[in-house]
């Protein structure tokens, strides 16, 4: 996790200019390979180099799909979308990724149809020298936008820096084709727009497959989480920071509730101060929004309380599906006890439930044990 001093908003405002930036640099970039390739593709008769020219066209298209989706996933909450348009940008990803995949398609029927009715290619010097400029813009484009891509958390961007590499790659094929042809008048250009339809297609399905993660909801970064327990934990009156739910509403852009264990002293005056600092110096830190904070309140008086608490602590952890117990409280008078146990994906949850309560409720007969059960959402 980050920190940084620079205000949330600057910082939203700042993400979304360079994304613009990068964006217009690889469309113009796109644009001029895209004009040399086909014209060198035509005059030569080279099925790949213009197969390659039309995948930078895909690129310079998706570009601007960026931008357009950048802009709009900016746009301010209202009435009908409260919680912001952060979302259209997986949605533009995944226009990206379908021209990307339609792209791929198409090259790959075009290359078939080549190796049906093969026509025979003529290279010049300035075809190759075309082609090994090709070649060093995309690479130097390519590290430059999935660069800029990973440092403002771009899907988008990250896609296509990486399908700039592709394309520096498949430049390299249609280059080695060339010269192979010069040399030995052995024809691969079918077989290597083959090859790059392949390529171009595997790079819009993962594309796509991670865009479809990121609006179905993924486990949320382990250092964010982490990093935001331990900012709320830094309190003194905090034991502990648990069932931490993050939901994600565009990148950079979460809203979240957690649960933090309080000594049964304090009193509603005490937490409400404590928790509206919690959700402050979160957001301050992190840009992440707490819309509620729970409590949890834990014995501070009573021994007996602490030595049965470390005794369900000892039942609770002698299952491997059992990852985590908070939120432990006992009333030794009342004979009440309730607590939350944190279940892996291996077993059903009412199932552990079951079983703990049975185990619990077999060492304290005279006790009313609640136990809640809590997914394991966030690290």
């Amino acid at each position: 996790m980050k920190n940084t001093n620079m205000n949330v908003a600057e910082a939203v405002d700042n993400r979304k200019r360079v994304i613009v930036r990068t964006s217009v640099i690889g469309i113009i970039a796109n644009i001029f390979l895209a004009s040399f390739k086909a014209l060198f593709g035509i005059m030569s008769g080279s099925i790949a180099i213009i197969l390659d020219a039309v995948n930078n066209l895909s690129d310079a298209l998706s570009s601007v799909i960026t931008i357009v989706g950048t802009k709009l996933a900016g746009k301010m909450p209202d009435k009908k979308h409260p919680m912001g348009y952060g979302r259209i940008e997986y949605l533009s990803a995944m226009l990206v990724a379908a021209i990307i995949i339609y792209a791929g398609l198409t090259s790959l029927w075009e290359s078939v149809e080549k190796i049906i009715h093969p026509e025979q290619a003529e290279y010049t010097t300035v075809t190759l020298v075309m082609l090994v400029v090709a070649i060093v813009v995309k690479f130097f484009l390519g590290r430059y936008v999935k660069a800029t891509g990973e440092k403002v958390n771009s899907g988008a961007l990250i896609a296509s820096g990486a399908d700039a590499s592709f394309d520096a790659i498949i430049s390299t094929s249609v280059l080695a084709t060339a010269i192979i042809y010069i040399f030995w008048n052995i024809s691969l250009e079918a077989w290597v727009g083959i090859a790059i339809s392949i390529v171009i297609i595997k790079a819009g399905w993962e594309m796509m497959t991670e865009t479809i993660d990121d609006i179905l909801g993924q486990r949320p970064d382990k250092d964010l989480t982490v990093g935001i327990k331990r900012l709320i934990s830094e309190e003194p009156e905090v034991r502990g920071a648990y069932d931490l739910v993050l939901n994600n509403y565009g990148p950079n852009k979460y809203f979240g509730s957690v649960h933090v264990e309080l000594p049964d002293t304090m009193t509603v005056e005490q937490v409400d101060e404590l928790t509206r600092h919690i959700q402050e110096k979160v957001y301050k830190e992190t840009g992440v929004i707490l819309t509620g904070v729970g409590v949890y309140s834990y014995n501070t008086k009573d021994n007996e309380a602490a030595r049965i608490r470390n005794r369900v602590l000892e039942i609770v952890k002698q299952h491997d599906w059992a990852l985590q117990l908070h939120g432990f409280y006992v009333n030794t008078d009342s004979k009440e006890m309730r607590f939350d146990v944190v279940f892996s994906f291996e077993i059903d949850h009412a199932e552990g439930v079951e079983i703990i309560n049975k185990e619990v409720q077999s060492e304290y007969p005279d006790y009313d044990v609640q136990i809640a059960a809590d997914v394991d959402v966030t690290d």
